[in-house]
């Protein structure tokens, strides 16, 4: 991001996540002068369920319905 030199009171401020359901998933880094929005930066997460962890200690039947609720 380059930014002109005459802009001095900038302000980042980190968004997100706007539900709790989304926790890790998107992360927004944005970069605001008064108002305006100069820079938003994304950053986006992994949402991890825990799947692989239910899937160690299972076998293929048993582990199936969590497979076919995704």
């Amino acid at each position: 991001m380059s930014l002109p030199l005459t802009r001095k009171d900038l302000m980042i401020v980190n968004m997100g996540p706007q539900h709790p359901s989304m926790h890790g998933v998107l992360r927004l880094i944005v970069t605001l002068d008064g108002e305006d929005v100069i820079d938003c930066e994304p950053i986006l997460g992994y949402l991890h369920r825990g799947m692989e962890k239910i899937a160690e200690n299972r076998t293929i039947i048993q582990y199936l319905p969590y497979v076919t609720r995704i």
